[in-house]
């Protein structure tokens, strides 16, 4: 199949299944490189940020692809997650963000493999900056959060990035886009607990983000306020707050709930080893076994937010 209609192919079949995507050429992969070293070089990003998020990204092409001709972003739409834990006889409900579950990501990568390995190209799951390469492909904008939104699914949405010896027909390469919405808007600044969207830049005061701290051992700083305490990991304030996630910002389902015995569990330990096992199964259902390290002190401050330690 020519490599124009299989790529047009592929971006439909992506649509069919209820997700969305763009192809763009390799060679951008410099300029995503270039993009994020700029803004290091200007100081932008903040030093615990330098130390554990940049280093996770990912600029060489990968050996399984000795020909790589293009980058894959696709948006898989994902609602909150509302999860019970049990304190001796009351609940207490967990919120979980959109994009912290990420089986979509091997769906996504089995649904374009079988799309493109008949044609005998191949594809392989790749760590580049994800919410940069949506915005430079077009599938995205930035938000005055530092937050990327889609036409019709809002932010709640998780990203996942490929590359692939797919030639790449159309290459639709942008400038930074940010949303029209957020030119008279300052909501989410006004409404983010830790001051960390500021006027004065672009990219979040890490150092201030309720996220940033809610994922990462060991205790909440000083300066952090107990009552913004309000989801499981993460922070859903500026997502909530809004206006162009008034379609979805209610999207919520319902996840397990554990019993006072397993939330007593998480509480007590971080080890997966020390869990039983059908605790450990619910963690992973809901990808939350990364987290385990986390996961008991920010459920004791929840509890304490209402009056259940």
């Amino acid at each position: 199949m020519e490599a124009t209609n299989l790529a047009t192919k592929l971006i439909s079949a992506l649509e069919q299944n209820g997700y969305r995507g763009k192809i763009v050429s390799v060679e951008h992969l410099g300029n995503l490189k270039n993009d994020i070293d700029t803004l290091h070089r200007q100081g932008l990003f903040d030093a615990e940020f330098v130390a554990e998020e940049l280093s996770g990204f990912d600029f060489t092409l990968p050996d399984g692809i000795p020909r790589a001709k293009s980058l894959i972003i696709a948006a898989a739409p994902q609602p909150q997650v509302r999860v019970t834990f049990t304190l001796e006889d009351k609940e207490l409900p967990c919120i979980i963000p959109p994009t912290y579950r990420y089986a979509t990501d091997r769906k996504i990568e089995n649904l374009l493999r079988t799309h493109l390995e008949p044609a005998d190209f191949h594809v392989q799951m790749t760590m580049i900056p994800r919410k940069l390469l949506a915005v430079r492909s077009g599938l995205a904008q930035y938000g005055k959060n530092n937050i990327t939104y889609i036409e019709g699914l809002g932010s709640f949405f998780r990203l996942v990035t490929f590359v692939s010896d797919l030639p790449c027909p159309e290459d639709g390469w942008q400038e930074l886009g940010f949303l029209n919405d957020c030119t008279s808007c300052d909501i989410c600044t006004k409404a983010c607990p830790g001051g960390a969207i500021g006027a004065d830049r672009f990219l979040l005061h890490a150092e201030r983000c309720l996220t940033f701290h809610n994922e990462r051992p060991p205790e909440f700083p000083a300066w952090l306020n107990p009552s913004w305490h309000h989801c499981l990991v993460g922070c859903m304030v500026c997502q909530k707050v809004c206006p162009v996630n008034k379609n979805v910002r209610k999207w919520i389902v319902d996840g397990p709930t554990f019993s006072a015995q397993e939330t007593d569990f998480i509480m007590q330990t971080a080890g997966q080893d020390k869990l039983p096992r059908e605790t450990v199964q619910k963690l992973d259902q809901l990808d939350m076994i990364e987290y385990l390290g986390v996961l008991g002190r920010n459920l004791q401050a929840l509890a304490s937010k209402h009056g259940l330690d």
